[in-house]
């Protein structure tokens, strides 16, 4: 006669992995709920794919085993997703928030701010242009090196791109939405990236 382990044996063999389980589904749904805002920006969406995000750090840092591979494998590809993704309407929500659109959008990725010209009239200017596509880009360099383990190329991502930047930084709207912007972006794609960094292990 085959002889069972006893249920609380069963359920700690099983537990961990079922929360591993669940930590992919809760970044999968934050993953739905970014993909649905893209198109047309809704904050409960945004909201919500937040609340999401925190959860899966949450339940990470609970089990005591390490994932299986094609479980860290998933986790990580969700994740990498997910802080590309998800960073631009999170931004332009804490923008929004901040800045109580106050400035005005452009075509291209940027802002449109307005200077006096030394007649005494005004002009209108685009700065941050691409910034849609540079979000993109300093995403996916911050959420892999923290995944690769090499936090400092934080540091390399933050220096070239204030560098890069430092011309069009002399308005005070487009200092404020460079540095809220710029933050919120890496501080998303760095807690996307830290819960594949923890069950990787």
């Amino acid at each position: 006669m085959t002889t069972w382990p006893p249920v609380p044996v069963l359920l700690n063999q099983v537990a961990p992995h079922a929360l591993w389980v669940l930590a992919l589904l809760l970044l999968l749904a934050s993953l739905g709920c970014i993909v649905a805002t893209l198109r047309t920006p809704r904050r409960p969406l945004v909201y919500c794919a937040t609340a999401l995000l925190a959860a899966s750090l949450v339940i990470v840092l609970i089990p005591a085993q390490h994932a299986p591979f094609v479980l860290r494998l998933l986790i990580g590809a969700a994740a990498l997703a997910l802080a590309v993704l998800g960073g631009w309407p999170v931004s332009q929500l804490v923008l929004a928030l901040a800045t109580r659109s106050t400035t005005e959008p452009s075509a291209h990725g940027g802002i449109l701010v307005r200077a006096v010209t030394p007649e005494g009239g005004t002009t209108t200017r685009e700065v941050l242009r691409g910034g849609t596509t540079i979000g993109l880009l300093e995403r996916l360099a911050a959420a892999g090196t923290i995944m690769a383990g090499f936090p400092e190329g934080l540091a390399v991502l933050v220096a070239i791109k204030g560098v890069g930047r430092f011309t069009e930084l002399e308005e005070a709207e487009a200092r404020e939405r460079f540095i809220i912007g710029t933050l919120t972006s890496i501080i998303w794609a760095c807690v996307c990236a830290a819960v594949f960094r923890i069950v990787a292990g």
